[in-house]
């Protein structure tokens, strides 16, 4: 399968020490951004890495499974009134910094400068996320290619979805976890699958077609702002877990796993604040509306 050549990242040729230098990344016209050695530190500490840092598939496998295991796929900000914008240094000090999570732009946009600055070929790739049989409209979702000797799929930002990166030129059913993934059709209309019990449900589409970050800015204050999106319609913060996944939703703490799936009701903005920092190390700022994320019409 052919695949554009152009990415949205410039590339870095990869150092003897293992750090990508060399060209910056660019975004939003002239602006050229590029982590230090010590900002790349603090990201792997923050995802709890400290493995081989070379380019490889291991590597990318291991990056992605580290991400997914320590940054929560979340939207509070949405609630709590703060806008969120796709700079990637405004991501960084978000995610790694302030420890927060986030969601799909945030996520893999920031998940794909760390790829690029440690060497990696990487593409934004816009996907739509199916409701129901129909898929939503472009930039509804951001995913990554990777491009090794084989291209890979990277996705830190969908939620409860597949913790290792996926295969792109194989239509192979992969087991990871207790679901089942594939990818079905062909470009320009790929399609993510997934199958937890017995039938195949669609997650969504894409194409090949390199996008810039600043593309996504229109979709992201869509999300932030529309009634219609499920984003504004409820508060979530999840996280996938060794043995299944942790959900903090409205006014539910959802733990989930093979065997069993227990609910338990959150009664306090005290108790809402302290399953944020247990589960998920998120400490807000003194002052927020945690009583925002916890009373929603839309349950989960």
């Amino acid at each position: 399968m052919a695949v554009p050549k152009h990415t949205e990242y410039p590339q870095a040729k990869p150092a003897p020490i293992h750090r990508a230098r060399g060209s910056a990344l660019r975004l939003e016209g002239t602006e050229k951004v590029q982590m230090t050695m010590k900002q790349i530190d603090a990201y792997l500490e923050r995802i709890g890495y400290s493995g081989p840092r070379e380019v490889s598939v291991a590597t990318l496998k291991q990056l992605h499974l580290a991400h997914m295991l320590s940054v929560p796929f979340e939207n509070l900000d949405i609630h709590l009134g703060h806008p969120i914008a796709v700079s990637l240094p405004s991501l960084y000090e978000k995610i790694v910094q302030r420890r927060r999570g986030g969601f799909c732009y945030e996520l893999n946009g920031l998940f794909g400068w760390l790829l690029v600055e440690l060497g990696f070929k990487v593409a934004m790739l816009s996907a739509r996320v199916f409701n129901g049989s129909q898929p939503g409209p472009e930039f509804d979702h951001m995913i990554l290619l990777v491009k090794l000797e084989e291209h890979l799929i990277a996705d830190v930002g969908f939620g409860d979805s597949f913790l290792e990166p996926l295969w792109l030129n194989t239509h192979e059913t992969v087991l990871q976890y207790g679901s089942s993934y594939r990818l079905v059709g062909s470009e320009p209309a790929m399609v993510l699958e997934r199958r937890r019990d017995s039938d195949w449900e669609s997650q969504y589409v894409f194409s090949l077609v390199p996008r810039r970050l600043a593309e996504f800015s229109a979709m992201c204050h869509h999300h932030q702002t529309s009634p219609e999106s499920h984003f504004t319609q409820k508060a979530v913060c999840s996280m996938a877990t060794t043995n299944g996944r942790i959900t903090l939703a409205n006014g539910r703490l959802i733990m989930t796993t093979a065997a069993q799936r227990e609910v338990l009701e959150v009664t306090s903005e005290e108790e809402y604040q302290s399953h944020l920092k247990v589960h998920f190390g998120i400490t807000l700022g003194e002052g927020e509306r945690t009583d925002r994320l916890m009373h929603r019409g839309c349950s989960f």
